[in-house]
């Protein structure tokens, strides 16, 4: 409760001038939505006068969030930690207190957190000097504090990783951190079989044994729990109330015998995305994670997923040593056939080597079917005679037949091997077949097609050479999926290429027009720089070139939206500024959610009339463009204006002139003045305007653009242009022949 006399000194310190209380208004106010934490006390029982939602989120809000008490009563937990002594001496003694880094008990019971804070105490002083309060200002440090804690700890993982300590040790050590970080956290680290079908006991130092006994060796699938649903979804599962969730069905009694409450599983994964195994984190209450919990899962399964793929290298560097010659001949093999299928060929060629490759270092029979259309489809097949060759390839898999080894792989994804001849009609006797191997080739987890193998008298399949047509068979659909992307992007970038061909430049009266584009990228990339010259409906014309930042379909998207809006708006809005607006818009809106770069454009209306070529432009973050009048002499037009597409509206400046007869205008992108010759110096601007002036007096605008192209070309000798380069030049009415 506030006592009348410390009612009195408020009242008191606001009639004689409050100059200490005027302040504190106006910190609370700087502080008002500040992360930092801002309270103001009065008197010597320190009465909470006003503070910050900062400081009552950092008391733990609800009903602590209020003013006119005390702050001993607000939160009693601060005497026995030596605070409320602390404010004391501050009132008593004027001097200003300040802490790093303290460590604060807040909030009792179950609702207690520790949490870290640098703050100042400081004396409130009225007009004449004497001490009224104390003002509380702070930081919570808490998450720097943990986070340092977080990367001292990762550190000594990392340490033990790179040392080689056995992964148990290191798993065991990283579970114990982890609880030491956060005490109501219990980490159990599950690790995947070679086939990922069931998940064995890794590490879990505070778990019981029972319950480790238990769960050792549960398959990967869904509702086998947190873990094995997210080692099968190959994503974090969360099930913050084990007794409801219908994941724990099966293991809802193991879960209540051994205390457990909730269970966040993160699937640890290797680089290649193929699954190691589990980082769990257990709670003894029903919880629902916050982020930080996430991040915590994600850095120690991260790290956890390091100690596991530098325990598989070791084991298999161990295997290796033991196989040093038979590595060695695989090697061989495998460089060899990647060597083979990495040429640029298409998806038929592709697995025609593939199963070219197969005989006969891996089996004297070898077939690939492929699914196309709903259909299966033999492609290749190779054999030790033509005979054996013509059976192999008129015998086709039926895909309703599901006695078919094949339709089998095809529909699970998974190898098949048998000791005996496949199921279903075939071959098999004539070609005296003694047993298979059929392995699915994979697009992102989906089977396209299957290579089959097929031994013989003599013959048989062993794991090593099973393991060999696999990697095979994985680097083949790779391929084959490289193969056939890269011609679907080709197509795409040349269905895009040719949809943003440039149109041939308009007849405009009293006006000559000449244009170059040089994309500098070939195959799949596509140019940025643009221009464009179209009619307006009011016999006046729109000209318009620039620049998108980047290459590729992106940037040819960027550049059809640019010349659209344009186009549309151009006929309905007389101030070219007005244009360019509405295409700053057009790409904010578009990109409102992405950072997509920026583009840069000179946009502007040409009117002929009786003096020459009227000209109204504006630039937007683009080069300046040039101006070369009858006379040869060169000038910039200078108009101010900002990039476009960046989120902030540009200033743009309109300029307005008259080309008079026998004058050119040229806009060109920055690829001409930034190109290079033999990595030295740049093109530049003034070489440019120099080869603008060069141009013979009475030169067209396609005279003009050849001068100036040719000078470009020059420059750089035969050199790769670096990025694309275009340039627009628009001549006033050319002066009768044999005229000055």
């Amino acid at each position: 409760m506030t006592t009348e006399p410390e009612r009195r000194l408020t009242r008191e310190a606001r009639r004689t001038g409050g100059t200490s209380d005027d302040d504190d208004r106006d910190l609370a106010l700087l502080f008002g939505t500040s992360t930092a934490l801002f309270a103001s006390l009065v008197g010597p029982a320190h009465v909470l006068e006003a503070a910050n939602p900062a400081f009552f989120a950092a008391i733990g809000g609800g009903q602590r969030a209020r003013t006119g008490v005390p702050l001993a009563e607000l939160m009693p937990e601060l005497a026995a930690q030596g605070f409320i002594e602390l404010l004391d001496h501050v009132y008593r003694s004027g001097e200003r207190h300040v802490g790093r880094d303290a460590r604060v008990v807040v909030g009792v019971g179950g609702d207690a957190r520790e949490a870290y804070f640098d703050f100042t105490y400081e004396a409130r002083r009225d007009a004449g000097g004497n001490v009224m309060g104390v003002r509380v200002i702070g930081v919570e440090t808490t998450q720097a504090k943990h986070a340092r804690r977080l990367a001292a700890e990762q550190r000594a993982l990392l340490e033990q990783i790179a040392r080689q300590a056995p992964l148990r040790e290191v798993l065991d050590g990283m579970c114990r951190a982890i609880e030491e970080l956060s005490p109501e956290v219990i980490v159990s680290v599950l690790l995947a079989d070679t086939d990922g079908r069931h998940l064995r006991h890794g590490a879990a130092p505070s778990l019981p044994d029972f319950y480790n006994e238990a769960i050792d060796g549960i398959a990967t699938g869904e509702g086998v729990g947190s873990c094995g649903t997210a080692a099968h979804r190959r994503r974090t599962v969360i099930v913050s109330d084990i007794a409801t969730d219908p994941l724990w069905r099966d293991f809802r009694d193991l879960a209540g015998h051994a205390g457990l409450a909730a269970c966040w599983s993160t699937p640890i994964l290797a680089r290649d995305g193929g699954l190691l195994g589990t980082f769990a984190m257990y709670h003894r209450a029903p919880r629902a994670p916050q982020d930080s919990d996430l991040a915590l899962a994600r850095v120690f399964a991260d790290t956890a997923a390091l100690a596991i793929e530098r325990h598989h290298a070791e084991r298999a560097r161990l295997a290796a040593d033991a196989r040093e010659k038979a590595a060695r001949d695989d090697l061989a093999f495998l460089l060899a056939a990647s060597t083979a299928l990495a040429g640029r060929l298409d998806e038929r060629q592709t697995l025609e080597r593939l199963a070219a490759l197969c005989n006969p270092v891996l089996a004297p029979l070898a077939a690939v079917d492929v699914v196309e259309a709903g259909r299966v489809r033999r492609v290749a097949a190779t054999a030790l005679t033509e005979e054996a060759r013509d059976l192999l390839v008129r015998h086709v898999p039926v895909r309703d037949a599901r006695d078919d080894a094949v339709i089998r792989v095809l529909a699970s994804g998974l190898t098949e091997v048998a000791r005996r001849t496949p199921t279903g009609p075939g071959p098999w006797r004539e070609l005296g077949v003694t047993g298979y191997v059929c392995i699915p080739l994979l697009d992102r987890g989906r089977a396209f097609g299957a290579l089959t193998l097929l031994s013989t008298d003599g013959h048989s399949f062993d794991g090593h050479r099973i393991a060999l047509a696999e990697e095979l068979a994985r680097r083949a659909a790779s391929a084959a999926r490289n193969a056939r992307q890269y011609e679907q992007r080709a197509a795409l970038a040349r269905d895009l290429q040719s949809g943003l061909l440039l149109p041939d430049l308009p007849d405009i009266p009293g006006a000559q027009l000449a244009a170059f584009y040089h994309p500098a990228g070939e195959g799949l990339e596509i140019g940025g720089d643009f221009y464009d010259v179209f009619a307006r409906g009011d016999g006046s014309w729109a000209f318009i070139l620039g620049d998108v930042c980047g290459r590729g379909a992106r940037a040819a998207t960027t550049t059809a939206l640019v010349r659209h809006t344009a186009r549309a708006v151009a006929s309905l809005l007389d101030d070219p500024v007005d244009v360019v607006k509405a295409v700053d818009k057009a790409l904010n809106e578009r990109y409102s959610q992405q950072n997509n770069g920026f583009v840069t454009l000179v946009y502007g209306h040409l009117a002929p009339t009786s003096e020459g070529l009227a000209v109204h432009l504006v630039r937007a973050g683009h080069t300046l463009p040039l101006l070369r009048d009858a006379d040869h002499t060169v000038d910039t037009v200078d108009a101010s204006g900002g990039l476009l597409g960046i989120g902030i509206p540009p200033a743009l400046a309109a300029r307005r002139f008259t080309l008079g007869p026998g004058a050119s205008l040229l806009l060109y992108t920055d690829g001409l003045t930034e190109c290079r010759a033999d990595d030295t110096e740049q093109y530049g601007d003034i070489r440019l305007a120099k080869a603008l002036a060069s141009a013979p007096r009475g030169s067209s605008a396609a005279d003009i653009v050849r001068t100036v192209a040719e000078d470009v070309r020059g420059f750089v000798n035969g050199g790769d242009m670096e990025d694309d380069q275009a340039a627009l030049v628009i001549t006033a009415g050319l002066p009768e022949p044999g005229r000055d």
